[in-house]
């Protein structure tokens, strides 16, 4: 796992662009000779750079998201071989990274908000206990804050949209909030559910795959 070093300052603007993020100071007006934070396009512009310099990897060897850099091995023997590659392509564009944020060797850890292990990925601890350990919510802010919670796990939840639905029921009452035994149930299930989630892994080639659409008449 690997992270850039000073993100967007690493692409260098072009001479007519740079008036285009003038500031001023007391001391007079500057403008950025790198791509600065806070730019509108900036991570879109990012994410095509690592896009494009790594398309020969992405999917085989690495997965990129903007500054966040996984590089994966299906055999030990070949991790080195998939390093020097990555590497060298960081080296031959001259993009930096960051010591203190990077990790070699190891065959898990978390990657944008998930654990990703030799076996699959897992839902992050800290998300599913972060709804375990919410009590019966007693108004609609509460109420909101749990839905808000239940999005980052809902790849791992077998029909999350239908198991939450009795809680944005609710929200369609929200003068007259009542946590009625429905709700209660689903926030009973949701939990039991959470306690085993299953393991994300990548589909055998010729497996058999079932696509299940949720529909409203």
């Amino acid at each position: 796992m690997m992270d850039a070093s000073q993100g967007y300052h690493q692409i260098m603007l072009s001479l007519e662009d740079r008036k285009m993020v003038s500031f001023i100071t007391f001391a007079g007006t500057f403008c950025y000779v790198a791509m600065p934070f806070g730019l509108k396009n900036a991570g879109e512009t990012y994410q095509r750079l690592v896009d494009k310099i790594f398309h020969p990897q992405i999917g085989r060897n690495i997965e990129v998201y903007v500054d966040d850099m996984l590089v994966k091995s299906k055999e030990a023997r070949d991790h080195v071989a998939d390093l020097e590659e990555t590497l060298s392509v960081l080296r031959k564009y001259k993009l930096k990274l960051n010591p203190g944020k990077c990790a070699f060797w190891v065959q898990g850890g978390h990657f944008l908000g998930f654990m990703v292990t030799q076996r699959g990925i897992k839902a992050n601890p800290l998300k599913i206990k972060a709804i375990l350990d919410m009590k019966v919510p007693t108004n609609v802010n509460e109420l909101q804050r749990l839905i808000g919670r239940i999005p980052a796990l809902s790849r791992f939840i077998s029909k999350a949209a239908e198991k939450s639905l009795p809680f944005f029921k609710i929200l369609r009452k929200v003068k007259n909030f009542e946590w009625d035994i429905s709700c209660q149930q689903a926030f009973e299930e949701l939990k039991s559910y959470l306690v085993g989630l299953p393991l994300l892994v990548k589909p055998f080639q010729g497996d058999t795959l079932y696509l299940y659409l949720s529909t409203t008449p």
